[in-house]
């Protein structure tokens, strides 16, 4: 049996420039990390500033009877929609209207947006008419 004895002589200089140069490498990995990251937080700051805030209309014309969606929105989220101008013989004509809006809006309050909505077969009618209506008054409302 021979054992085979390797002896490994290192310089101190290569020990010092090995340290040096993978403290480098870390800190450049570190630095590029931080420049090209996941930019999460800059695509939050564009989101919060959504919406100019304010009040914003669309109309519907449905049989000569004219009234208003109205959606306020603040600069972050969307507030409040409900239907304005309603004379009473338009809400006897087309009793669904309300129903059909505080379905969506319970919806597009909960998700703040108009992607994904549902709405049951007997109001498919009115409820794309209010979506489209709320779908204007938003895009007057969009920051860009």
């Amino acid at each position: 049996m021979s054992s085979k004895t390797k002896i490994i002589v290192l310089h101190m200089k290569e020990v010092i420039y090995t340290v040096v140069f993978l403290l480098l490498a870390i800190i450049l990995a570190i630095v590029l990390f931080c420049m090209f990251g996941s930019g999460k937080p800059a695509k939050k700051a564009a989101d919060a500033q959504r919406y100019k805030p304010g009040v914003y209309t669309s109309s519907i014309d449905l049989n000569n009877n004219t009234f208003d969606v109205e959606v306020t929105v603040d600069s972050d989220k969307i507030s409040s929609i409900r239907l304005v101008n309603l004379s009473e013989s338009t809400s006897a004509m087309f009793p669904l209207m309300e129903p059909a809006l505080e379905s969506l809006s319970s919806q597009i309050y909960s998700s703040q947006s108009l992607e994904g909505i549902q709405y049951s077969e007997d109001r498919k009618y009115t409820s794309m008419v209010l979506l489209n209506a709320i779908k204007s008054a938003l895009k007057k409302a969009e920051n860009n």
